[in-house]
């Protein structure tokens, strides 16, 4: 295993640290500003710093940095790690101003690889263009949604089309008027073998029958910031069959294939975030003075930053471990590590914006400073993409198979 980075990765690091250093933090601020004056409050894609920022982002090659192949800027998974870290430190505006915002990176992978030429032609491209959003409609509020299988909408074919009935919710990036078309899970065919009833149709906004019900909110953050999470209501909504996406049945697959790139992008920003807190908390400690002494020269808080630094480094080296599996042997060949990286990094991150939080005192709770908002978003992602207890079930699962042989 080589982690050494090439000479495109080192360009492009050395672009987008640029890019973040001169434009995207000194625009955070602007950007908070022009989205809390906007009359409707999940338009974030609308506001002019991040459609500038945009169009440097476009000039500087770090357009679809996520995505593989033509579409995209060609990396691996690799190349591309480095650079989902560096957009961590500002999560709310530098994977946006990249188009390299989920859950739309997950969406466009899903219609590149499974999507026909005329849905890639209406959906997929204006995605790529950053012209549209979308959302990814699977997760349910009457059944368990950690068992993808639990899943109740119905989907029954009805001619040429498809009629959808049921509940979804924590629809993440639904309540954007932007978001103009749902990936959306539900069941074809329930006496199908368990992994063969679900399948996926791409539902557009405005279909009749599609009913934003309420935004959810997250420790009381509505994350308007990236359009939002929404519980929605289908009633007898009629889309063509021709939204199929991939064929009956294979809703499932299709989930966990978008699900493996979706859970290492989380990773890797998710290790800016830790890289922000620490950052955060030694600038505080080194400010301020308790008992007589400089908080920096606590025992208490060095350990914290010490230890911080540990798990940070350690957790780096596990996922750009994954990134490389990945590249090299393929997201089945990468499974255990997959699993791995998304058990251990909200917990590993968790822990360093808890001790972050603790250093700044009250101010760490507060709007006033970045932490509090990401600890909630870190909190999330013990859920989102499966929770802990079902990777670490499968994990260990593998384990003992393996001592077993």
């Amino acid at each position: 295993m080589d982690f050494g980075w090439d000479t495109r990765t080192t360009e492009l690091q050395e672009s987008l640290l640029a890019f973040m250093d001169d434009r995207i933090l000194p625009a955070a601020a602007t950007f908070d500003e022009q989205v809390g004056a906007l009359d409707e409050r999940w338009a974030w894609s609308t506001v002019p710093v991040l459609k500038d920022l945009q169009g440097e982002a476009r000039a500087r090659g770090l357009w679809n940095a996520f995505l593989p192949g033509e579409r995209g800027a060609g990396l691996t998974n690799l190349q591309y790690a480095p650079l989902a870290e560096i957009t961590g430190r500002c999560l709310r505006l530098a994977p946006a101003a990249l188009n390299c915002a989920a859950p739309d990176t997950g969406n466009m992978e899903v219609l590149a690889q499974f999507g026909t030429p005329e849905q890639q032609e209406r959906w997929l491209e204006p995605l790529l263009r950053g012209e549209i959003r979308s959302a990814f409609a699977m997760t349910e509020p009457e059944v368990a949604s950690s068992d993808a299988t639990n899943i109740e909408t119905s989907i029954r074919r009805d001619g040429d089309d498809y009629v959808i009935n049921g509940r979804k919710w924590w629809i993440t990036g639904a309540m954007n008027p932007d978001c103009q078309v749902f990936i959306l899970m539900g069941k074809t065919d329930p006496t199908a073998e368990r992994h063969r009833q679900q399948s996926m149709v791409l539902v557009p906004r405005d279909a009749p029958g599609l009913e934003i019900v309420r935004g959810m909110e997250v420790f009381g953050y509505d994350d308007h910031d990236h359009g939002g999470h929404a519980e929605l209501a289908l009633t007898d909504v009629r889309v063509p069959a021709s939204n199929l996406i991939g064929e009956e049945g294979g809703g499932f697959a299709i989930a966990q294939a978008r699900l493996g790139p979706g859970r290492i992008h989380h990773c890797m920003r998710s290790i800016g975030v830790a890289e922000m807190a620490i950052d955060a908390m030694c600038r505080r400690v080194s400010e301020r003075v308790a008992f007589g002494r400089p908080l920096s020269e606590q025992g208490v808080i060095r350990d914290w930053i010490a230890e911080s630094r540990v798990r940070i480094e350690q957790l780096r080296l596990l996922v750009l471990k994954t990134a490389w599996l990945m590249d090299t042997v393929g997201n089945k060949g990468a499974h255990t590590e997959i699993q791995a990286i998304k058990i251990a990094t909200p917990m590993t991150v968790e822990w360093v914006l808890d001790k972050a939080i603790q250093a700044h005192g009250a101010a760490g709770l507060s709007q006033d400073t970045e932490l509090a908002a990401a600890f909630a978003g870190i909190r999330t992602l013990r859920f989102a993409d499966g929770p802990d207890e079902v990777h670490k079930n499968s994990l260990a699962k593998a384990e003992l198979r393996r001592h077993a042989r």
